[in-house]
């Protein structure tokens, strides 16, 4: 990427504040950078990258963001702020992180979406599609927010738990069962394993038939009425 090329996608710039690395990227005076061949292609670094960090693609860091450890920042990622990705966590796509978000462990976030104020994605979980994870709420564990969902506040989002739709202030309902976990996916949904549908489709001949495919003994299918019941009940 050439220097009219920077300056055509972050508006008009000193050149003097600039320098190209070694891998292709482009810094500015205020970044710190612990090693420049990992700041490659059409890349642009205004904050901070250290350790075995990367920034890669039409990836960028800027304000006070840092991005360490072993993690990854590419494709059309931005992360700025003063959020801070690390560990092995992997932002990219058209993913935003900023504010004070953190994104750490073996976490990703990737397509659309966007993770910010105080949000903390951690563990091995997932925010992609066009979510939102914003306030104070924590991903973590093996959960997976997707599609239009929206998590924020004090909300958790937790172990195998699957949010694809809706908004969250609190916490969805989350149980464990004896085969599969059970999520309140988004609004008149449970998810069970990997299937989500409405509440009606569990009660009538989708579950009864899903539980004869998963041979469900007759204690686990009144285990999961129950549940479903209580979904109905309490969940939203």
């Amino acid at each position: 990427m050439t220097f009219e090329e920077l300056q055509n996608k972050i508006g008009a710039q000193n050149k003097a504040d600039w320098r190209q690395s070694k891998g292709g990227g482009w810094l500015h005076k205020s970044a710190r950078v612990d090693d420049e061949t990992r700041i490659t292609e059409n890349a642009i670094v205004l904050g901070i990258v250290s350790g075995n960090a990367q920034v890669s693609g039409n990836a960028q860091v800027s304000g006070n963001a840092w991005v360490y450890g072993n993690a990854w920042v590419y494709g059309n990622a931005r992360v700025y702020g003063d959020a801070r990705v690390y560990g092995n966590a992997r932002v990219y796509g058209n993913a935003r992180v900023y504010g004070n978000a953190q994104v750490s462990g073996n976490a990703w976030v990737s397509g659309n979406a966007q993770v910010y104020g105080n949000a903390q994605v951690y563990g091995n979980a997932q925010v992609y599609g066009n979510a939102r994870v914003s306030g104070n709420a924590q991903v973590s564990g093996n959960a997976r927010v997707s599609g239009d969902a929206r998590v924020s506040g004090d909300a958790l989002v937790y172990g195998n738990a699957q949010v694809s739709g809706g908004a969250w202030e609190k916490s969805p309902l989350f149980i464990i069962g004896s085969r599969f976990s059970l999520t309140n996916c988004k609004k008149g949904h449970i998810q069970i394993g990997c299937e989500c549908h409405p509440f009606a489709w569990w009660e009538g001949k989708g579950g009864k038939e899903l539980a004869k495919m998963h041979s469900f003994t007759p204690a686990e299918i009144k285990e999961y009425r129950a549940y479903i019941k209580l979904f109905k009940a309490i969940g939203k």
